[in-house]
């Protein structure tokens, strides 16, 4: 196989071993020149703090930054929260919708440098590099990819430490905490480590987003979540941007140790995986807006949304963010949920968030037609509507219809 001959090539980059390790590492097997795209999506301070000093450093030729926090939140996360994205029923698809995003704004970035190349630090085992490389397809199909964890020699993140000691790239990854993470305003990840068996609980020191259960408050808190069509637009009351909302109810579900799921997931790539996640602010808002779709939406319309959940989830998960049905069905979902305006109350305790209460001017609870009170109902009314609906059954009874004649319930009794 030929060695692609590259001048430039534009690397997602994100400070941490994986990506820092393979900067000097293209410098040194393709002779190129290399540009760090690195992306702000709320993964905190601490990641991005000296970050473009530390690329440089390593060897990088140009290094971009950019805060993508608001497109991040306003048009990965809560489009998803609107189609009740959540794969397997378990997980709230943090680093699948960052993504997409970074992967677009990294062929962007290429494009501004003239690269001749786009390149990533995803494993080979991984779903990550499907994310990223089907981005890189739909949006920059004649760019060359080089994924390096499918090309060298290096097989384990103690020898990928190792490597970096070797080189002199600067790392905050120690032996004994090589946990791999994934931090943006939507979630933490961890994965890796003592999570490799699944036998293993969870260490607790290991958590950073939600608080252990020794500190959970004593006494519930209801928070009160505000929606636009099907958009989270306030928290208590007060209007807050995308990024301020989710910021605000991250600290308070984190406070509850609310969000957190330890999950067995099935990857794309074929293999299960073991995940940890902490997902505070967004298990509230799944919880909060699927309460008021139940609120608003017609039956047909709300089992439709979650029909359509699981496939839009799988979208998600499997990189086809750009894809024509993951369009297709935002589209549907973003109609359906026009009516979805109101405010939910959740009431976090112990770990757990649940709606208690929710109002809307779109409503479809008429008090009058859910008490028992029969005004502006006719109870007669009910007798033909029966009779219709059980016809099929009526029908099937009189002609036999091929089948054993049901027996009555404790029929063989003696």
């Amino acid at each position: 196989m030929t060695k692609l001959k590259v001048k430039r090539a534009a690397l997602a980059y994100s400070g941490g071993l994986d990506t820092s390790i393979i900067v000097p590492w293209l410098k040194e097997h393709y002779g190129c020149e290399v540009v760090c795209y690195c992306s702000d999506v709320g993964q905190g301070g601490e990641e991005l703090s000296g970050l473009e000093a530390k690329a440089r450093k390593i060897g990088a030729a140009d290094v971009i930054v950019e805060d993508l926090r608001v497109p991040f939140v306003r048009d990965f996360c809560f489009p998803a929260l609107r189609a009740g994205a959540v794969y397997e029923g378990r997980y709230l698809l943090g680093t699948s919708l960052a993504r997409p995003l970074i992967a677009s704004r990294q062929v962007w970035a290429a494009q501004r440098t003239h690269s001749d190349a786009l390149a990533h630090g995803c494993t080979g085992k991984g779903n990550d590099q499907v994310r990223f490389e089907l981005a890189y397809m739909a949006l920059a199909p004649e760019l060359p990819v080089i994924a390096p964890w499918r090309e060298w020699d290096i097989g384990s993140r103690e020898e990928a430490l190792a490597y970096a000691q070797g080189h002199g790239v600067p790392v905050t990854q120690k032996p004994g905490d090589l946990y791999s993470r994934d931090a943006n305003l939507w979630h933490l990840s961890h994965e890796g480590g003592a999570l490799e068996d699944p036998a293993n609980a969870p260490p607790e020191p290991m958590y950073k987003l939600t608080s252990s259960p020794d500190a959970w408050p004593a006494q519930p808190e209801k928070v009160v979540v505000g929606f636009e069509g099907g958009r989270p637009t306030s928290i208590n009351g007060k209007a807050l941007g995308p990024v301020e909302l989710l910021e605000r109810l991250n600290q308070i579900a984190g406070r509850h140790g609310v969000g957190r799921a330890d999950v067995v997931e099935s990857r794309l790539v074929g293999m299960k995986s073991r995940g940890v996640y902490e997902t505070p602010g967004g298990t509230v808002l799944h919880e909060a807006l699927d309460d008021l779709c139940r609120l608003v939406l017609p039956h047909d319309l709300l089992r439709t949304r979650a029909e359509l959940a699981v496939r839009y989830a799988d979208l998600v998960y499997n990189g086809l963010w750009f894809s024509p049905l993951r369009r297709a069905l935002q589209s549907f979902v973003d109609t359906a949920l026009e009516v979805a305006t109101g405010e939910v109350t959740v009431e976090l305790y112990k770990g757990r968030a649940v709606a208690v209460g929710r109002t809307s001017p779109q409503t479809l609870y008429l008090p009058q037609l859910a008490s028992f009170d029969m005004a502006g109902y006719t109870p007669a009314h009910a007798e033909g509507f029966i009779r219709l609906f059980g016809l099929p059954l009526a029908t099937a009874a009189h002609r036999g219809n091929g089948q054993k004649k049901e027996e009555p319930v404790g029929g063989n009794a003696r």
